[in-house]
């Protein structure tokens, strides 16, 4: 008979509970402590469970928080993401922290005040403390100390400059800090704070971390309340913001865009246009692209975002052209297509040569915009009345005539003398390029927020949409010409432009 052995014991490891996890844990003075957190028990439990081990009382008034450099305190909502061999430290709740710092930042002592201020900058970025210094009514005691700071302190800077820079800074940098929880309305601030952070941007603006923080907080007033956006407005121009985009620190710069787009894209419709003429007259377009898009560095994420951001409410400027329908009854829209027809085939008369009869003028008419491409000959206007592209279509063709009229004439007149399957119509091409363009574009579309795709030629020109239109022109047409296309391939020949 066959021997049958039986099989050996052999100890197969459990994987530990889902709910457990081993952590090591931290207190000043005491070798850490390691230990198996059971998830299921209430926080408040494994705290005292801690204190009781040090032989420490009151554990209602200590928490855990992680031993990393966030510094973050664990609560019931946060406590899952706790991981197997984290390092956590006991230390004082969120409550008694803030308490303590809420007295120490008042303090009479100046180097006491700043190393308050610097562990205030730290905790505020963990929204458990922020809640608890907020509760506290901490937002009205920092900006209280920003808007009498300068003068409380005015003599002290003199012999104490670096100091009070550097409470200021840390200051600010926790007001961002806490506002950028989202607990507390932007609407509650005083003119007077809002003036004292606008008076930042040229006071300290050779001070890097006072010019970034005040910058930001701007930023966050104008984003986040009508009525802030209406205050700033009236306290920061562009030709104050201006200087900061000439500096090295892409860091500003970054913020410096990030607020002219906010007044931007806060900015009433009526005032939006004359926004614009005034980056323009500042010339700030040029001042970006030597000293941000041409510096020698790298351009990093934020700024291709805020360069993308920039470009985008430029451009939206042109929804009312693009949605606007033309009227086949409005005269002086009438002349612009009058004017084409003039540069293209009768460049030396008067637009309004009234020689010959009424009947051979329409003939003449009509062959010369079925040449320049239209597909109503009759009444090219009817051309021009679906939206989008709307008028803007009829802008990009008046500014590519005007502006490059060699070009403009050729086109026309190469199309003209082809056969008519041949042809690339200019007017049709004119309207369907320019519709392409707004969607490439996203005309009229709120600017993403995670979108960084920045066309450089946007800042090398005033007219870039007009010129990204005279140059997709020029190759529609060449493009046309070298696949010998017919009006079928229409399509074929746009998307490969």
């Amino acid at each position: 008979c066959p021997v049958v052995l039986a099989p050996k014991n052999r100890s197969v490891a459990m994987p530990p509970p889902a709910d457990i996890v081993k952590v090591a844990i931290e207190w000043p003075g005491a070798f850490p402590k390691l230990m198996e957190i059971d998830q299921k028990k209430p926080l408040s439990s494994i705290i005292k469970e801690v204190c009781d081990g040090w032989s420490l009382a009151n554990h209602d008034q200590f928490a855990l928080q992680h031993a990393d450099s966030s510094n973050f305190y664990i609560t019931e909502k946060n406590r899952n993401e706790i991981k197997n061999g984290a390092i956590l430290r006991l230390t004082t709740s969120p409550a008694q922290n803030a308490q303590q710092l809420h007295e120490r930042i008042q303090s009479s002592s100046m180097d006491a005040k700043l190393e308050a201020l610097k562990d205030l900058a730290n905790y505020s970025r963990d929204v458990t403390f922020a809640q608890e210094f907020i509760n506290l009514d901490g937002i009205s005691l920092l900006t209280q100390m920003v808007e009498s700071g300068t003068e409380r302190y005015q003599k002290l800077q003199k012999i104490m400059k670096p100091c009070f820079g550097d409470m200021l800074s840390f200051t600010l940098t926790a007001f961002v800090e806490l506002m950028d929880h989202g607990i507390v309305s932007w609407d509650t601030f005083s003119v007077a704070f809002i003036k004292k952070i606008a008076s930042y941007v040229n006071k300290f603006a050779s001070d890097i971390s006072i010019l970034q923080r005040s910058l930001a907080i701007l930023e966050s007033m104008v984003l986040n309340s009508h009525d802030l956006y209406q205050k700033v407005a009236q306290e920061i121009t562009i030709g104050q913001l201006i200087p900061h985009l000439q500096g090295t620190d892409q860091e500003i710069q970054t913020y410096t865009i990030a607020v002219i787009n906010a007044l931007f894209l806060k900015a009433p419709d009526d005032k939006r246009q004359e926004m614009a003429n005034i980056l323009a007259q500042k010339q700030l377009r040029s001042i970006i692209l030597t000293h941000v898009i041409r510096a020698q560095r790298a351009i990093n994420n934020e700024m291709a975002h805020q360069l993308y951001v920039l470009q985008v409410l430029t451009f939206n400027l042109l929804e009312d052209r693009m949605m606007t329908k033309m009227d086949p009854q409005d005269q002086a829209q009438r002349d612009i297509i009058f004017e084409l027809r003039r540069i293209a085939f009768d460049a030396e008369s008067e637009p309004n040569n009234s020689s010959g009869s009424m009947e051979k003028r329409k003939s003449m008419y009509t062959r010369d915009y079925k040449k320049l491409g239209f597909i109503n000959h009759v009444n090219p206007a009817m051309d021009f009345t679906q939206t989008p592209p709307g008028m803007l279509a009829l802008d990009n063709m008046l500014y590519f005539a005007k502006h490059h009229q060699d070009a403009y004439i050729r086109i026309v007149l190469e199309n003209s003398s082809r056969e008519d399957k041949h042809e690339c119509p200019f007017g049709r091409s004119s309207i369907e390029l320019t519709k392409m363009l707004c969607e490439i574009l996203k005309v009229g579309e709120l600017p993403s927020e995670t979108c960084n795709d920045f066309h450089p030629m946007f800042f090398t020109h005033d007219r870039s949409f007009e010129e990204f239109f005279c140059i997709c022109i020029q190759l529609l047409n060449k493009t046309w010409k070298e696949m010998r296309a017919t009006s079928e391939d229409f399509n074929k020949a746009r998307k490969r432009v």
